[in-house]
């Protein structure tokens, strides 16, 4: 939410006489669309993480299934904007766009499936995956669009460079899943060689998964209510 909200104050004052909708001429027309385009990716982000805090911390109980909704209605919109987005852009631009809407769309894909399979540890994997790429992307796409590490703009009109554009998206894909592998292992190692007490423990002290076919937002409803009846019965008895 705090992300979004400086984005949008960002996008705001890098415009030198305001963000107006229309001009004065006759007849008006529409005026910076690419930064309206982007004022509204920044307003759904941080619309979506103020439904988030609410749903944590306002609400009775931990509503998942409205967080999970907002994030796949936010993928929505966000996909339609960026298909729009694209509609004057040609070479790298057109290409760096191009894949970060091919990650966009499978994230929204992971989210739709995600409302009906919300305990898929596969998906969730994915969804991981997915985020890193389109974190990672969006910095390359800053360097490549705005600051080239060479200090000279990358040519539209040069093949090779488009096609570059493809294959770092492709470096991108191979480090990330290096890196989310890398972390796997090292938590499974980290939990094999610092707790193999908990193999040795009885069930009392050994933290253990019980397999339910509810769904997790059912249980984390469940546990956050039986907090809630604990700290009542503390407050009760207490002078």
């Amino acid at each position: 939410m705090l992300a979004g909200s400086g984005l949008m104050a960002y996008e705001i004052s890098c415009v030198e006489r305001g963000l107006t909708l229309m001009n004065r001429d006759l007849p008006p027309r529409f005026t910076y669309a690419k930064q309206w385009q982007h004022l509204t990716m920044f307003i759904l982000f941080t619309l979506n993480g103020c439904i988030d805090i609410m749903s944590k911390n306002l609400l009775p109980q931990r509503c998942v299934p409205l967080e999970k909704g907002i994030l796949v209605l936010t993928f929505y919109v966000l996909l339609l904007l960026l298909a729009s987005h694209v509609q004057d852009s040609a070479g790298v631009e057109l290409q760096v766009h191009s894949l970060l809407i091919l990650v966009v769309l499978l994230l929204m894909l992971v989210f739709t499936a995600e409302l009906w399979a919300p305990d898929t540890f596969q998906l969730a994997v994915i969804e991981t995956f997915l985020f890193q790429m389109m974190g990672s992307w969006l910095v390359q796409a800053g360097f490549i669009l705005y600051k080239p590490v060479s200090g000279y703009p990358w040519e539209d009109d040069d093949i090779s460079d488009i096609m570059f554009v493809t294959t770092f998206f492709c470096w991108h894909v191979m480090i990330n899943a290096l890196c989310l592998l890398g972390i796997y292992g090292v938590s499974s190692f980290w939990h094999r060689c610092y707790h193999p007490s908990w193999k040795l423990k009885g069930s009392r002290e050994a933290p253990c998964y019980i397999y339910s076919r509810r769904p997790l937002y059912q249980l984390l409803q469940e546990v956050e209510q039986s907090e809630k009846d604990d700290q009542a019965l503390l407050s009760k008895s207490s002078p």
